[in-house]
């Protein structure tokens, strides 16, 4: 193929080495060279293309934890706080009442019988974080106002929980007499309220209606439309951090990625958690279809889960618990399973990837991994603890030790920070929440990331919260564990892509790797950082090959 030339106002490259270029070269979807024009002319005859000459090069950005649910979650009703743009860029209003977000459902649900859709059709939504609310949880008597007879699905923002009316209650089987962990009763009678938490009661509505929230089956619509705002982001490989991986999901998968028009590349973990498969026939599957992978689609990741959301309290924190008092949360895994399950898919040579969101469980996930790398050492084995909202230095230093890596969700920061220092951990632990520097000063290697659709999926977002570590409400949460803007972009490139062991591939401008660049307006090294959310992205170069531009 022929060599292309591509000039650039500024190529960042995160490459130690050589930081900075204006000019690269790229040739069978790889780059070739990187420096200034002398230099990648030397390969002989190219073709220039200057589209980037007055934009800024870097590399495709790596999002390491997010859900390919971000692109199709719009089929649904969103209730979200926030305002937020969709994947063809419409605005929904944020909701800012417990009313509003009864009187928008009751809007669709009246467009559904408008519309003659059937009674027993559910109406599914999504977005709802009633922690913005204060101490009022959301229970089947607001659904009630409504007045319907449709079944009403609500998942929350954090994936942990949801909220369904009294007519899904009923389809569901779920009565005062459910004895599964996570179905909230009322105060007095008994009567459950409507919320369930965490997949165990959540399971009892999803296998009625098939489909809500991160686990509902995939789409080839929803994985395109997830590749198109990936683009507009700025991300050139995203992973999906719980998938079943059973047939139909690994045949949209590879289906939808053989198109080129399709510029992502795809990390799906094996959800291994729940019972979906004893540990060894899940490690079985997982090997077979890394068999499968391309560029383009790679299996071989495993998500473990410990606890559950700290907004939602379904989270494990260590003493002095949560600081407005309420009870302590859900082991989704207990520990010693957590431990029997790891040691299988550890010894079958899979990278693991673990939720832990409260101290406890990151504390439990660390006690657990010790025990079994002194069983079954492994080198180079790039596990990883994914959120770590509560992780202290001593952890971290324990991690170092055993080569662990972590993903922290600076997000947490700016979208519930303030509730966090007033409501779930209080001031002193709020204020060390996503430690981001003391994870670098212990030497683990630091990705950071938006659990998208959880949060938006915004890499250049992610960034500014680790930069800045500011609140809603002008709270500076942590000024010693802020991170320099080279460090959070490196976080969001190389940091992250080393976390899927894709850092020989991916992560930085330099000779041999793919051809993946994200495309800026700015220079996000000579702004104000407290504008670096702001930096406008032109598109994404995925393989060599322009893919899309942002929205105007």
């Amino acid at each position: 193929m022929t060599i292309t030339v591509y000039p650039a106002r500024k190529i960042i490259t995160m490459n130690p080495m050589q930081p900075e270029a204006t000019h690269v070269a790229v040739k069978d979807g790889r780059i070739l060279a990187v420096g200034d024009l002398e230099r990648v002319a030397a390969w002989g005859a190219y073709a220039l293309d200057d589209r980037f000459a007055d934009k800024v090069l870097l590399p495709g950005f790596v999002e390491g934890h997010c859900h390919l649910k971000e692109g199709s979650m719009w089929d649904w009703v969103y209730l979200g706080w926030f305002d937020r743009r969709d994947p063809q860029g419409k605005v929904w209003p944020g909701l800012s009442s417990m009313d509003a977000v009864v009187a928008r459902l009751a809007e669709v649900d009246a467009q559904m019988a408008a519309a003659g859709k059937p009674a027993d059709e559910p109406l599914i939504a999504w977005g709802f974080d009633p922690i913005y609310f204060g101490a009022e949880r959301m229970t089947v008597e607001h659904l009630a106002r409504i007045g319907t007879q449709r079944p009403i699905v609500i998942a929350h923002a954090n994936g942990h929980l949801m909220n369904v009316n009294a007519a899904m209650l009923k389809l569901a089987g779920i009565t005062r007499d459910t004895d599964v962990e996570g179905v909230v009763k009322l105060e007095g009678s008994g009567e459950p309220a409507g919320e369930l938490q965490e997949p165990a009661a959540m399971f009892l509505v999803l296998r009625k209606i098939g489909h809500a929230g991160l686990l509902a089956p995939m789409t080839e619509a929803g994985v395109r439309s997830f590749a198109r705002l990936a683009s507009l982001q700025g991300v050139t490989t995203a992973t999906d951090l719980v998938n079943k991986l059973g047939d139909q999901d690994c045949a949209v998968l590879e289906a939808t990625l053989a198109d080129d028009a399709v510029g992502i590349r795809l990390l799906p973990a094996f959800q291994a958690f729940q019972g979906s498969h004893a540990a060894p026939a899940g490690a079985e599957h997982v090997q077979a279809l890394a068999q499968r992978n391309t560029d383009k689609l790679r299996y071989g990741l495993v998500k473990l889960m410990l606890d559950g959301s700290i907004q939602g309290y379904s989270a494990r924190l260590r003493w002095p618990g949560h600081y407005n008092g309420a009870p302590n949360g859900i082991w989704v895994t207990a520990p010693a399973q957590y431990e029997a399950d790891f040691e299988v898919y550890h010894r079958a040579g899979l990278t693991i990837h673990t939720h832990t969101n409260g101290d406890e469980a990151s504390l439990a996930a660390i006690d657990a991994i010790e025990r079994v790398l002194a069983r079954a050492p492994r080198a180079d084995h790039r596990h990883t603890l994914q959120h770590g909202q509560m992780i202290d230095a001593p952890m971290f230093r324990r991690m170092a030790a055993l080569g662990l890596s972590v993903n922290l969700f600076t997000n947490h920061l700016w979208y519930w920070g303030d509730q966090h220092y007033e409501m779930t951990m209080g001031p002193d632990r709020a204020m060390r929440i996503d430690a981001c520097a003391s994870a670098l000063a212990a030497g683990v290697p630091l990705a950071i990331h938006s659990d998208a659709p959880v949060t938006p999926l915004g890499p250049l977002h992610v960034a500014w919260c680790a930069v800045n570590r500011v609140t809603p409400k002008g709270r500076v949460l942590g000024a010693r564990e802020r991170l320099t803007v080279m460090q959070a972009l490196h976080a969001i490139t190389l940091g992250a892509a080393w976390t899927l062991k894709l850092d020989a591939e991916v992560g930085s401008i330099e000779c041999g790797k793919r051809a993946d660049f994200c495309v800026l307006e700015d220079d996000p090294l000579a702004i104000d950082p407290m504008k670096l959310k702001d930096v406008r992205v032109w598109g994404t170069v995925f393989g060599g090959r322009v893919h899309a531009a942002a929205l105007a």
